[in-house]
């Protein structure tokens, strides 16, 4: 991907399904890194695909906004609920101008939860990068030289990283792998 014209940042990402799957490499990350880790880089990103995580991710996304549905038809049929705000009751719109207003209030408190998840995908895509490369040092080298053109935070505040990194610290990745490598 151009990311270059945009972006002095570097990623890579896997996406979609079916005979639309793509891995995507920026240009960026092209140029940054050596061959060894560039495939240590892809190796990650094909564990993604191994272990289902972008299937699993999309189930929990629907089960989420099945339930966050739920919630805005229960409160919309309350009329308690549309007092509260000054409304006359039965005003689907206004229902949804609120909950549009008032969702982040909500949702923000379970990011956390939602972070753990994709964290723990992510120690489990390097875990098979590691296994399939047979070694971590280049997925590592790869990590700390995206961490430093990047200008990653190594050590934000464990609250911080819950409830804003959907991806583990450098130093995480890195204690997590050196201890699958014994």
């Amino acid at each position: 991907m151009d990311g270059s014209k945009r972006s002095r940042h570097s990623n890579a990402f896997f996406t979609g399904f079916g005979g639309f799957r793509k891995i995507v490499l920026f240009d960026t990350l092209v140029e940054q890194l050596g061959e060894p880790e560039l495939e240590a880089v892809l190796a990650h990103e094909i564990g993604h695909f191994k272990k289902k995580h972008i299937p699993k991710m999309l189930v929990m996304s629907a089960l989420g906004s099945l339930l966050g549905l739920y919630v805005v038809a229960f409160f919309a049929s309350q009329e308690w609920f549309y007092a509260a705000f000054g409304f006359q009751a039965g005003n689907l719109a206004v229902a949804l101008l609120l909950f549009g207003l008032l969702s982040n209030l909500v949702t923000f408190w379970f990011s956390p939860i939602a972070h753990w998840w994709s964290r723990r995908y992510e120690y489990q895509a390097d875990a098979f990068a590691a296994k399939v490369m047979n070694e971590t040092n280049s997925l590592i080298n790869a990590l700390r030289k995206l961490n430093e053109k990047n200008l990653s935070n190594l050590t934000p505040h464990p609250v911080y990283s819950g409830f804003y990194y959907s991806h583990p610290t450098l130093l995480e990745r890195e204690q997590a792998l050196q201890t699958a490598q014994g």
